[in-house]
């Protein structure tokens, strides 16, 4: 399990942090067929909540919207949202592992990332910084951590933050199998809030992988 910390940058600001390590056996143990049904069940249940969709009534106090505001940012689950309801784009899928992470995030409307658990190395630091620090994003592009942004390490360098994403080095690659399905806190996100979203992917993940082994904490 992945030896969470924080500095006193993140302490500080009463922030909660979640992580599901999942172990994923071969692809010869899960049930697709399973999951594609649920995952219909869950798209059809999202159109019919939001058939009446106003941005303003979803995101307008939304804690999430309002930190990426902050940073002169677009929340990111708000764009996936309105490109799956409002501009008929598909269900992002070709890797069932991340179809878990885009589902939770379109129910639940939280941030979250998916990290090959195998490529962190030492301990997970969450951290806060004072200035931009550059490090590789997942699209091998030179990207940024921004101050105050909720930012993580391990002993190799930046691998997350909140504003600017997931690293190269351990971001979901097609061999992962040992997973860290990582739940971002904005200020406003209760520790209970979080736990539910937690026991929502989990739940996905047992119907696609009925065996699968599941560790969830929250900081």
């Amino acid at each position: 399990m992945i030896s969470l910390k924080a500095d006193p940058s993140f302490a500080e600001k009463g922030l909660h942090f979640g992580i599901v390590e999942a172990f994923y056996p071969d692809s010869s143990k899960w049930d697709t067929e399973a999951f594609e049904a649920l995952k219909e069940a869950e798209l059809a249940q999202l159109r019919e909540e939001m058939a009446d969709y106003v941005r303003a009534d979803v995101f307008g106090t939304h804690p999430y919207n309002r930190y990426f505001k902050k940073y002169k940012k677009t929340y990111p689950v708000l764009q996936q949202l309105e490109s799956y309801l409002l501009k008929g784009r598909p269900f992002p899928s070709g890797n069932p592992i991340n179809e878990v992470t885009f589902l939770t995030e379109l129910r639940t409307r939280m941030l979250l990332g998916t990290h090959d658990f195998d490529c962190i190395h030492g301990d997970l630091v969450l951290f806060c910084p004072t200035e931009k620090i550059d490090f590789t994003g997942l699209r091998n592009e030179t990207v940024h951590c921004y101050p105050g942004d909720v930012t993580g390490r391990d002993d190799d360098g930046i691998i997350l933050s909140m504003i600017a994403g997931a690293d190269a080095r351990t971001c979901l690659h097609p061999e992962s199998c040992h997973i860290a399905y990582l739940f971002f806190g904005a200020p406003g996100v209760t520790e209970e809030e979080m736990r539910n979203v937690q026991e929502r992917l989990m739940g996905y993940a047992r119907v696609l992988v009925p065996s699968i082994e599941l560790h969830p904490q929250i900081y």
